[in-house]
């Protein structure tokens, strides 16, 4: 019966993605996506796909996810480099990061109907699928099981808080789940709970979370002489607070706490909203102004535009007007405030500038984020409920250093310590793809 209302639902929802699709915003964006993703695929791969070369195709959500896939696939071209790589997602936010990604392809994931999985999977004829950390589409693996192909999870968790512990995703994913030929779970809390959800037991792993070791080969690959840390000359003047990926939430607390902060003590704010569009950048501009007053305030863009002229520009704050350099910019950082955590979505990528030794403060809405649980327990985070406990603990990391250091080098440990994840995914993959040359290795 679920299956065939998860059928009618989707049935529905296609022809109302054709209106969405011409809406500008991300809904629009990402209907207008997953329509087209079986044509684009088709179409990619009638000039592209060799079929005497096995195709893994992963899929991410978005940008979280994919940077768990991240780590595998970098790993898999280099053990494989003669097989291809596809890879979809499902959000508007992850498109610029998929573009980075060494794929030979990366899109938008089908409609998760018959007619759309069905024809790309006919299109790309994986050796496999791989989903990664929670998007479980139900008809891609039922269309890919009924084909023969192997179905993975890798960076596989189950919070506390997740939806899909609710009875009505139980039955819309219990299918899908029983028919996983492979998962690796972060932990063992994760494994038995997607046990529970009808994962055969045989069948899961305690793999570990891929997003450290991305995170921290990102870390390591970062020019600390690249264009925007040199714009923002994080060596010069007063210590740099780094506001990620915030929220307008997020922001009301924040804003009012620093500003008590720097009334005490200098310090410098870098501060990226999660959606940087001209009338979001405008609103943050507004309400910088408001709570700092006169305060020498510089988009990015006209930073790194200074830089390359060869000149200085001024700045006590900065806002980044731009996506994909957020990673980047937390090594300018002296403390970091990861956003989300007073926002519905849920608090965003807390491991980034961990990866760093750069401890992270965050809002309280954490519990869905076991990087930020990890963080509180070694002492390498803090949360805060409101503007009064942000200022207390952005003041005291500021005001002792050895408290700070102490606090960054507790952050970074949790990275090290969840390094190798990748490498156990990737044997995840290339058993699915080559059991027989696994079985030998066993």
């Amino acid at each position: 019966m679920w299956r065939f209302l998860y059928r009618g639902a989707w049935a529905l929802a296609r022809p109302l993605a054709a209106i969405l699709a011409g809406n500008s915003g991300k809904l629009g964006r990402a209907a207008a996506g997953w329509r087209g993703a079986a044509p684009a695929i088709a179409d990619w791969a009638a000039r592209h796909r060799d079929t005497a070369r096995p195709l893994v195709w992963f899929h991410a959500a978005s940008v979280g996810e994919g940077r768990q896939a991240e780590a595998v696939i970098v790993r898999l071209r280099a053990a494989r480099a003669d097989w291809q790589i596809a890879y979809t997602h499902s959000s508007p936010s992850a498109e610029r990061f998929a573009r980075t990604l060494p794929a030979d392809f990366a899109g938008y994931v089908p409609c998760d109907t018959v007619a759309d999985a069905s024809a790309a999977l006919e299109a790309l004829r994986p050796a496999a699928l791989v989903f990664s950390a929670t998007d479980v589409w139900p008809e891609l693996v039922r269309q890919a099981v009924g084909r023969g192909v192997p179905v993975g999870l890798i960076s596989a968790a189950l919070a506390p808080t997740s939806s899909r512990r609710g009875a009505l995703a139980r039955a819309l994913l219990a299918d899908a789940y029983a028919a996983l030929t492979r998962v690796g779970a972060i932990d063992a809390a994760d494994a038995q709970g997607l046990a529970a959800l009808g994962v055969p037991a045989d069948r899961v792993v305690v793999s570990g979370d891929t997003r450290h070791d991305a995170a921290a080969a990102r870390a390591a690959a970062i020019d600390r002489n690249g264009e925007a840390l040199r714009a923002l000359a994080p060596d010069a003047g007063a210590p740099v607070v780094v506001a990620g990926s915030t929220w307008p939430d997020d922001e009301r607390a924040l804003l009012p706490a620093l500003a008590a902060v720097r009334a005490r003590r200098p310090l410098r704010l870098v501060i990226a909203p999660h959606e940087p569009s001209s009338v979001q950048l405008a609103d943050l501009e507004r309400r910088l102004k408001l709570a700092f007053g006169s305060l020498a305030l510089r988009r990015l863009s006209a930073l790194e535009e200074a830089a390359r002229a060869l000149g200085r520009a001024a700045w006590d704050v900065c806002v980044v007007d731009r996506v994909g350099v957020l990673a980047e910019l937390y090594a300018a950082a002296r403390i970091a405030f990861v956003g989300g955590g007073f926002h519905d979505a849920g608090l965003h990528a807390v491991i980034e500038p961990a990866a760093l030794a750069v401890p992270v403060v965050f809002g309280p809405r954490w519990q869905s984020s076991r990087d930020a649980r990890l963080l509180l327990e070694a002492g390498g985070g803090a949360s805060a409920a409101g503007r009064a406990a942000l200022e207390a603990v952005i003041g005291r990391w500021l005001e002792d250093e050895t408290a700070r250091a102490a606090a960054g080098a507790a952050a970074r440990s949790v990275v090290e310590r969840g390094l190798g994840a990748a490498d156990r995914s990737l044997a995840i993959v290339l058993e699915l793809v080559e059991p027989a040359a696994e079985g030998r290795r066993m």
